[in-house]
């Protein structure tokens, strides 16, 4: 619920940044983002060896599954701050991940955590059909019990 009203600040501030010649980037909140630097550490030592395009698997309520769904929760916080900002921020913003190059290892990361089949494995029936439901046409419950 926060994360959409924090652009409100950097809002405020924003004539002060285009005064300068080089090229300007504007950080995030620093929370997140270095709680996302140490999960990219975390993440990368766990699939260190799988190159893209292979995918790893990651067993259910695994110390790596809980390191996994709290990197990827993050982002979801990034991208639900990202959407509240004005186009001018997300620009600013947009610098500073390519700079820390954050996209690219969410990227690298998301294609090794891709499965090679995704579908989804729900109450379905033993008989293939047309309507086969995939993990990109169900909605995902990603609720903490």
């Amino acid at each position: 619920r926060l994360m959409p009203e924090l652009p409100k600040f950097d809002d405020e501030d924003l004539k002060s940044y285009g005064d300068e010649e080089e090229e300007l980037a504007l950080s995030p909140p620093a929370a997140l983002m270095s709680i996302l630097a140490t999960q990219e550490l975390l993440l990368e030592n766990i699939l260190e060896c799988i190159p893209v395009g292979e995918f790893a698997v990651i067993q259910p309520l695994s110390d790596e599954f809980c390191l996994v769904l709290g990197y990827l929760l993050t982002w979801k916080l990034t991208l639900a701050f990202f959407k509240a900002a004005s186009s001018q921020l997300r620009v600013l913003y947009s610098q500073y991940l390519r700079r820390t190059k954050s996209l690219n290892k969410l990227l690298y990361h998301l294609f090794r955590l891709m499965p090679e089949n995704p579908i989804f494995s729900g109450p379905t029936s033993e008989v293939p059909s047309k309507d086969t439901k995939t993990f990109f046409t169900e909605e995902l419950r990603l609720d903490v019990k």
